[in-house]
């Protein structure tokens, strides 16, 4: 879990720069405290205008702000506006725990529900709310900050770089009979209510995210709109796994929760069945499968094939290295879309961020790393041991790194976006994004880094 407390992060002062910045433009940059409702209601109202939602009534206001009550809203408000009250750009932000090579949980700020009005484009806006953003992190000791984006073209100038990705997958069902290599999943799976998997959910959850990387803590809003509890409008824009299509009439969330042979809890699945046309072989809708042994994957892959009226499973937000498309006999049975960038990174402590993760290989490495907002660039040496533990800290002035180090020149995107585990220093360095200052430095950087699966996040946030 997070381990990470920071009580009076919801009132950290605004960043002065960015608030002067705006405010020689007529625009208040101002923190909306939870006990000034009136305010967080015309908050959401301009994020949800801000994601073309519709308006959110009385009701869906008051859900969204007993779910984002302890978070950090800050607002852009216009006084000049026709409409004062509601605010011209928003954001909102906590501390959130990301899992990361070798199974430990780094505090990292989440940042969501950035939003500017169409009517005040291109005067700055996103820059101060952003590095606002990032000062703040860095100001409260976290190492990393992160997001989840709409849009690809924003980020990379304040530093994020993509570093988790996410594909749909489609699976016609009449084609998916097993390998006859494949595994079987000894244990047994049973039929649950809501209210019992909400109890066991989170604790195979954090168990399944520590064979990997890349996801974040789930909150309370957040499982309850998984299993149903809630629908998926109570929760703010981009805080929810993918949306289950309309159908005629809401279908029902189905959930199998499978057990060890020892009757542990080790998966889950939710699911619901959509009718086109009314009529059978139906659309098994997949809204979160969570494993956290690989028998737990394969029964409850195979149940959801197996299962009689169903021709094909849609699954999004799945890991890009999804092992099913090998447990199957005909693997064009999984077919793969709408891959693409899904978590963004921003380092804001080199040392400390590379110190938390683990390795697959040891080496030495110097780290030129450039940040043109002047938070966390500099020269590193990074030191990893034959355990995968790793040691960094900042070259002195006048430091040598070591003949063995292997030298690389990069910025801090790049280094977020390769931080996980994910892409490839190799590639990287192909495409002009990294430079190789010393012979094989890039394979040497991806054998360390490379830890496992393909990093991978579970949902929106």
């Amino acid at each position: 879990m997070n381990d990470y407390t920071a009580p009076d992060f919801a009132r950290t002062p605004i960043d002065e720069e960015s608030a002067a910045r705006l405010a020689a433009d007529g625009l208040d940059l101002r923190l909306i405290g939870a006990d000034d409702t009136g305010a967080r209601r015309h908050w959401h109202r301009a994020t949800a205008r801000g994601f073309h939602e519709a308006a959110p009534d009385a009701g869906e206001l008051d859900r969204r702000l007993a779910n984002t009550a302890g978070d950090r809203v800050t607002a852009v408000l216009d006084a000049t506006a026709a409409d004062p009250l509601t605010p011209v750009a928003t954001v909102r932000s906590w501390p959130m725990g990301l899992s990361v090579p070798g199974g430990s949980t780094l505090p990292a700020w989440a940042i969501s529900s950035v939003t500017v009005s169409p009517t005040h484009r291109r005067r700055g806006l996103a820059r101060a709310l952003l590095t606002a953003e990032l000062r703040t992190a860095h100001r409260l000791g976290l190492p990393l900050a992160m997001l989840t984006v709409s849009e690809a073209t924003i980020y990379a100038r304040y530093g994020f770089g993509p570093a988790a990705y996410q594909a749909s997958i489609a699976i016609t069902t009449g084609d998916a009979r097993p390998a006859p290599t494949a595994p079987e999943g000894t244990g047994r799976l049973h039929f649950v209510t809501p209210e019992s998997l909400r109890h066991d959910a989170p604790a195979i959850f954090e168990a399944a995210r520590k064979r990997g990387a890349g996801d974040v803590d789930r909150r309370d809003s957040l499982w309850d709109q998984i299993l149903g509890l809630t629908t998926p409008a109570t929760v703010e824009p981009t805080t929810s796994v993918a949306p289950v299509p309309p159908t005629m009439g809401a279908p029902t969330r189905q959930m199998v929760r499978f057990d060890d042979p020892t009757g542990r809890p080790q998966g889950f699945a939710v699911y619901s069945v959509t009718l086109e046309g009314e009529a059978y072989p139906g659309r098994l809708d997949l809204v979160d499968l969570v494993a956290a042994t690989d028998a737990a994957y394969t029964a409850l892959w195979r149940f959801l094939l197996d299962l009689d009226l169903i021709g094909e499973v849609s699954a999004p937000l799945r890991n890009i290295a999804e092992p099913l498309a090998w447990q199957l006999e005909n693997p064009r049975a999984v077919r793969a879309s709408d891959e693409r960038d899904h978590l963004w990174l921003r380092l804001l402590d080199v040392p400390a961020a590379l110190e938390r993760r683990r390795y697959a290989a040891p080496g030495v490495f110097r780290l030129d790393v450039s940040d043109d907002l002047g938070i966390a660039g500099g020269e590193f040496l990074l030191t990893v041991g034959s355990d995968g533990a790793g040691s960094a800290h900042p070259l002195a002035a006048g430091e040598a790194a070591p003949a063995v180090a292997a030298h690389l020149t990069l910025s801090v995107a790049d280094l977020a976006a390769l931080y996980l585990g994910g892409p490839s220093a190799v590639v990287l360095s192909r495409a002009g994004r990294v430079t190789e200052q010393t012979t094989d430095a890039a394979a040497r950087l991806d054998a360390a880094f490379r830890t496992g699966p393909p990093p991978h996040l579970s949902t929106w946030f």
